[in-house]
């Protein structure tokens, strides 16, 4: 019997296609046209740029792979990943280390409203889905 797949023949794109067989778990097919056999693709996991650039944007901030995983609620290795792929190398001062806070845009706007709050070395506000990170450099003392 021939059917309409959604995925059509690779060679010569005919929809004209049969199953033919499972190879590795994956369904087998047949082209009708031109002859030819093919597996689809397995569709894997994908995961949102906005969160591998903000996974890489924390990285380089200086939080550890195992707080990004915390805070995105992706794997750490998944970080780990991106990090090699993308060549991204974090600079290393021990002379700051960075710590940081989640919050909502009201306890955003009250954390901003203190001067204290704001002194440092170093602010990034930066938003992490429906809520805001702010991270601050502080000095270590000798």
């Amino acid at each position: 019997m021939v059917s309409k797949i959604q995925s059509p023949c690779p060679r010569c794109q005919s929809t004209q296609v049969v199953k033919a067989g499972v190879v590795s778990e994956r369904q087998r097919y047949k082209c009708k046209s031109c002859g030819y056999y093919y597996t689809v693709a397995k569709m894997g996991k994908t995961i949102d740029d906005y969160y591998i650039i903000k996974g890489l944007q924390l990285y380089l901030e200086g939080l550890s792979y195992r707080e990004i995983e915390r805070l995105l609620g992706v794997s750490h290795v998944t970080v780990m990943n991106w990090v090699k792929k993308y060549g991204v190398k974090k600079l290393e001062d021990i002379r700051y280390h960075p710590s940081y806070k989640i919050l909502s845009h009201a306890e955003l706007k009250d954390f901003i409203a203190e001067k204290e709050s704001i002194k440092g070395h170093g602010l990034i506000i930066t938003e992490v889905g429906d809520k805001f990170m702010v991270i601050k450099w502080d000095r270590f003392r000798d």
